[in-house]
């Protein structure tokens, strides 16, 4: 189904250079010159989902298609909620006897015309960015512009140019983390190292499908981690000496975090019994609902405990009720755009880890939430006490314009911004990685601007700002040593002094 077409036609495309930028010309100019020198700045990417394997493999890209609309579920989610069918997008079903959309061109067009629904959203600020900066497109996207557009971009994923690598530098990343389950092989990551190239991509630590004991699928979870550590784990004591086995392996492979999803963020030490009893009952396929959100709050406690012996730096991500549409994810299978926030409470769940290790220096945690209301009144001034709490940047639902500038309202006057994590993309999407970091770099250059022109803070102090918030942040929230490329940072400055001398 088509949910009718844009009433713009195509016409020329450009990028404002002041976009998002507040229409205040005291303000605009502040954050014109904070941006100039944000923009350069290497992009630390400390957390995100692409593929490992596109970097080892470094093999051309698909389609523009399948690379910028099937496999994100930003887009299809959107169109889907106008009523346009994932099958008429190319999705790939559970069932392949399933009819689905083969031909890349009529997705294309599909979406071209749908283009409109986007307007005002992230997804339309960061595929703009995309279209224009990377691939030169000068038309707006629309239903008579389509093929034309969906042919300049095929032409140039067709050069070498465009190989995963080749943009990895273009982009001037300065590390990647993806995220990997804790019984992956890390072939990829192997196949990276061993080929000589430089770009740092680095694994991170995803334990979740272990944890959650109530689910049919955890015995074949459990089986791989037995292959991967060698032998029978038949109790909890050996489960968690496997759970360090592997972290030590993630390490080795320059992991510095490790990543958790759950929806509630309860954290509670439970007895040697207790713990034992439940693994063996979920041995026995026993396991209940109930069991698992017990299980799950003692292994935070357990992966808090291991983080302060191996350094590896903890993220939390709750709040989100996965995969709410059962239609949908019995069709399509999960992450298909149905992922809901829950209201999420911390002050209390996180007592007992926070009790254990929040104080402690060899500890950090990076807190995320999908429930803006908690920044002011919980996550705040949890990360404005203890000192092991970061709080990660404005997630998912809220990754947007106006979304990042109310997360810099709500955390700072508690936190400061010395207690927040920099920016992450937390992107499938690798060509969407520029994007994602230019629009938080601009709205964080206004936001510091606007504290400026109402002088709360000096200009040498925003800039000093500005560049914490855009690069030295990340780096330092999650221990990624020194820097890579230490020669691009000196020659941004360098760049920048030269543009204002």
């Amino acid at each position: 189904m088509t949910v009718g077409s844009s009433d713009v036609p195509a016409t020329a495309f450009s990028l404002h250079p002041d976009r998002f930028f507040d229409s205040d010309p005291v303000v605009r100019r502040a954050a014109r010159e904070l941006y100039e020198e944000m923009r350069q700045l290497p992009l630390v990417c400390p957390h995100g989902h692409v593929d490992p394997s596109l970097l080892a493999e470094d093999r051309a890209f698909p389609e523009p298609s399948a690379l910028l609309i099937t496999p994100d579920h930003y887009l299809f989610r959107m169109l889907f909620s106008q009523g346009v069918s994932m099958e008429s997008l190319g999705v790939p079903a559970r069932d392949p006897k399933t009819a689905i959309e083969r031909d890349p061109k009529k997705v294309w067009r599909l979406f071209a015309t749908n283009y409109h629904l986007f307007r005002g959203t992230p997804s339309r600020a960061w595929l703009d960015f995309e279209l224009h900066e990377l691939f030169g497109v000068r038309e707006r996207l629309a239903a008579d512009s389509a093929d034309r557009i969906y042919d300049q971009i095929d032409e140039r994923l067709k050069s070498p140019e465009f190989r995963p690598r080749a943009l990895f530098d273009r982009f001037n990343i300065e590390v990647l983390a993806t995220t990997d389950a804790a019984t992956d092989e890390l072939r990829q990551h192997q196949l990276i190292r061993a080929s000589g190239w430089k770009g740092r991509v680095v694994p991170t630590f995803r334990p979740d499908a272990l944890f959650r004991i109530a689910l049919p699928t955890w015995r074949g979870e459990l089986a791989a981690l037995e292959r991967l550590s060698g032998g029978s784990i038949a109790t909890y004591a050996a489960f968690r000496d496997a759970l360090v086995e592997r972290r030590a392996a993630f390490r080795a492979l320059g992991a510095t975090a490790t990543d958790h999803a759950v929806e509630e963020p309860r954290t509670e030490r439970l007895a040697v019994d207790a713990v034992d009893s439940l693994f063996a009952k979920a041995l026995r396929g026993d396991a209940t609902v109930v069991d698992q959100q017990r299980f799950e709050a003692h292994m935070l406690m357990e992966m808090a405990a291991m983080s302060v012996d191996d350094g590896l730096v903890m993220q939390l991500h709750p709040g989100s009720l996965r995969d709410h549409n059962s239609v949908v994810s019995s069709r399509f299978g999960a992450d298909k755009g149905a992922d809901i926030p829950l209201r999420t409470e911390y002050t209390r769940n996180l007592r007992a880890l926070l009790d254990a290790y929040g104080s402690d220096p060899r500890f950090r945690i990076v807190l995320f939430t999908l429930d803006e209301a908690t920044y002011s009144r919980e996550l705040a001034p949890l990360a404005g006490h203890y000192p092991a709490v970061r709080l990660g940047p404005a997630w998912w639902f809220h990754d947007s314009i106006e979304g990042m500038t109310r997360y810099r309202q709500l955390t700072t006057e508690t936190a400061g911004i010395y207690n927040t994590a920099g920016f992450n993309d937390d992107t499938r999407a690798f060509c969407s990685i520029p994007a994602r970091h230019d629009l938080a770099r601009r709205v964080d250059a206004n936001w510091l601007a606007g504290l400026v022109a109402r002088h709360i803070v000096e200009m040498d102090e925003a800039h000093a700002m500005g560049r914490a918030l855009a690069y030295e942040l990340a780096r330092d929230t999650y221990n990624v040593g020194p820097p890579a490329r230490d020669d691009r940072v000196g020659a941004a400055r360098t760049a920048l002094a030269g543009a204002t001398a």
